[in-house]
């Protein structure tokens, strides 16, 4: 049998910790849970669990700057909860290291929903790293080289530092080359979903697919007027930028 997946909830509110430490189990999750910042934060260093669930609002620390401690030293799917309802704070959150996020109150459904299609994703692993060259091609484009495989992101001689919310989106482009794939495209991606599958995409989901690409683009050192990998057509969504030796 294989080993059960980890699951942290970090969340000051009794009764949504229970709620989704509930749900976390029932997908076959071993669920820990944290009521304060400063606890998650050693929890997830401790656990390195495969999916975080974080509210925003924690008593000693905000939840942006628990997503950002976090993601020092775990790549662990992190879904934002909130009761805020601006759109800033989601756009914060999702740029402090957030994968995805839910505004209270939220359907159980809908957040088992967004977990399994998270898990459906590869995770990075000491294991997969360790793919056999010839069984992991690498795919490259004006001096970056990335790897399926082991999920690694070279440019320069140095590995870059994604999410795997970045790193997904990133190979997606570099797969498709200069087909242009829209936000909605992008977003069923991550749901592990076919691009030509009709299911319903929200506005704030391509909302998140902007602020990942915008995250990925600075992390790449990339330029919107100029861009080296990442292209954006304007009022359709994204594509991979020209090859620097056509």
């Amino acid at each position: 049998m294989s080993e059960a997946r980890v699951g942290l909830v970090i969340e000051d509110d009794q009764d949504i910790r229970e709620l989704v430490r509930v749900v976390l189990s029932q997908a076959g999750f071993d669920v820990h849970v944290a009521s304060t910042g400063s606890a998650g934060v050693t929890s997830a260093r401790e656990l390195n669990p495969d999916v975080i669930t974080l509210d925003l609002g924690l008593p000693d620390i905000d939840g942006f700057e628990v997503a950002r401690q976090i993601r020092k030293s775990s790549d662990a799917y992190i879904i934002m909860l909130t009761a805020r309802a601006e759109e800033l704070d989601t756009l914060m959150g999702l740029e402090a290291g957030g994968d995805d996020y839910l505004t209270k109150p939220f359907r159980p459904r809908e957040l088992r929903a967004r977990v399994e299609a998270m898990m459906r994703r590869p995770r990075a692993s000491s294991e997969s790293k360790s793919v056999p060259e010839e069984t992991d091609p690498e795919m490259s484009h004006n001096g970056l080289a990335v790897s399926a495989g082991s999920r690694t992101a070279v440019l320069n001689g140095k590995e870059l530092k994604l999410t795997r919310t970045e790193f997904d989106l990133l190979l997606a482009l570099l797969e498709t080359g200069r087909i242009v794939r829209t936000k909605a495209d992008l977003a069923r991606r991550l749901r592990n979903e076919p691009y030509d599958v009709g299911s319903y995409v929200s506005d704030a989901d391509e909302r998140a697919v902007e602020v990942h690409m915008g995250n990925l683009r600075k992390k790449l050192g990339d330029s919107i007027q100029a861009p080296r990998w990442l292209e954006t057509v304007r009022g359709v969504g994204y594509r991979l930028a020209p090859s620097s030796n056509s």
